[in-house]
């Protein structure tokens, strides 16, 4: 696998990086709903929306089980019917493909810069409703020559914060030669799973289109296949990614399973408005839960940035609380498999996608009795570190949400592990989940974010 190169060596990388953080950096403010520019709450309905009706909007959710309809909450959720363009140019130099990355402000990072896509623009950004400055590549995922696509895929967002939140994510191939703008790198694919590693680096935006690109552990990587062999924890991730791996359960098994597992979840949701969610409360300059859990909407002003507009204000979703994302693996016949969870989100285009084994705010259930937490919590959080074979504390949306920060892990299950699991949960080879990411709303953005990271361990761990 290429894990570096000569066009931009990991070494220089760094240096250009900081560079960026240095001149793209911008101050990020919380300030009063008040004075929310081009934003307020609409008379009647409460929901917080913007003048030109674009963008997004903050809206309710009510969500309702047929079997026990007291059992069910409601709560704010962004309501942004737009689909976003998440894009990357795609390019062979020196017989390895290069993807061209852009380093991003975004008001809800926790360090404001970040390795975004080549484009990552919503609708609106990119028809100018901010009347700012033209989306550099944009015409490249506009107008794709059919031969040059390599993915095109439609994928969910956010199930738990947005309302049925979807994005065209792309890469497409080019042969002639591309200007490299102020801001923007080509990087091998091996040098960004290396970047993976390190904490709040590669963007959600970026991590769920390298998700989608098909892996068999030479994609993209010059040919280079260092997956191991023997019984080891990468040769049997090697058998679990390849063609023709022992898979536990047959594809087609799998997607009866799955269909079956979307069919039965008897859920209602729908929009409400704001003013009808129940157990919130609107102050001055947030709206959050009665009991302090979940997140908190607030609203910022950003100046002094790189963008297509120097300065604006906007609301954005706060976490309460660091989240786990985890995928308890497992060798089985000596191929790795995951352990995925058939997961209902009230926000979700579909409701139901496959999660990871473990996805929760700890803080959350402080207090809880072991029996009402989340399945596998408790496994995961004690984990021995031996056992660990990702770690890494990874940003979700830094443009909808703030200092939204997530532990990824990727946790080996000791022998003891069973294989026989609750009917909500299954294991899958890592190719199954690969060809699954062909097709839009099987895994969500979470599940998507490990998949990248476990094709990054293929190069050996460090």
């Amino acid at each position: 696998m290429a894990r570096d190169s000569a066009v931009l060596p990991l070494a220089e990388f760094r240096e250009w990086f900081a560079e960026r953080h240095r001149t793209e950096r911008a101050e990020v403010t919380r300030i009063p709903f008040a004075d929310l520019d081009g934003w307020s709450f609409a008379p009647g309905s409460g929901n917080l929306v913007h003048r030109s009706g674009r963008f997004f909007s903050v809206e309710g959710l009510r969500v309702s089980t047929r079997s026990d309809p007291g059992a069910g909450w409601s709560q704010p959720i962004i309501n942004q019917s737009e689909i976003g363009i998440l894009g990357i140019l795609a390019k062979e130099i020196d017989g390895v493909v290069h993807f061209l990355m852009q380093a991003k402000m975004e008001p809800g990072n926790i360090n404001s810069v970040q390795l975004s896509p080549t484009v990552q623009a919503t609708h609106s950004n990119y028809v100018g409703v901010h009347h700012g400055a033209g989306v550099p590549y944009l015409e490249y995922f506009t107008r794709p020559r059919p031969g040059g696509v390599l993915v095109d895929v439609l994928q969910s967002e956010h199930g738990a914060w947005f309302w049925c939140k979807r994005n065209r994510n792309m890469v497409v191939e080019v042969t002639e030669d591309v200007e490299v703008r102020d801001g923007f790198c080509w990087l091998t694919v091996g040098q960004l799973q290396e970047l993976l590693r390190i904490d709040n680096l590669v963007n959600m935006d970026s991590r769920t289109v390298l998700a989608c690109v098909p892996f068999d552990g030479a994609t993209l990587n010059g040919g280079d296949d260092e997956g191991g062999d023997g019984g080891d924890f990468l040769g049997a991730l090697r058998r679990s990614v390849v063609s023709g791996g022992a898979a536990l359960h047959t594809t087609s098994g799998l997607l009866s399973w799955f269909t079956a597992a979307r069919s039965t979840k008897l859920v209602d949701r729908w929009c409400v408005d704001l003013e009808q969610v129940t157990r919130w409360k609107r102050s001055r300059d947030e709206i959050a839960h009665e009991e302090g859990k979940y997140f908190t909407v607030a609203a910022v002003a950003v100046s002094g940035a790189g963008r297509e507009v120097g300065s604006w204000s906007q609301p954005l979703f706060v976490p309460v609380g660091q989240g786990v994302v985890a995928f308890v693996v497992k060798r089985i016949h000596g191929v790795l498999h995951v352990l995925v969870h058939a997961r209902m989100e009230g926000g979700l285009p579909d409701m139901v996608e496959l999660a990871a084994t473990l996805q929760c705010a700890p803080e959350t259930y402080e207090g809880v009795p072991a029996a009402r937490r989340p399945r596998f919590m408790d496994y995961v959080l004690n984990a021995d570190p031996s056992r660990i074979r990702f770690e890494a504390l990874l940003s979700e949306e830094g443009g909808r949400f703030m200092g939204a920060v997530i532990r990824y892990l990727v946790v080996e299950a000791d022998e003891d592990f069973p294989v026989e699991v609750p009917e909500d949960y299954t294991w899958v080879t890592v190719g199954q989940l690969s060809g699954l990411l062909r097709h839009s709303y099987y895994l969500n953005v979470q599940a998507r974010t490990l998949v990248a990271c476990l094709q990054g361990l293929w190069g050996g761990e460090r």
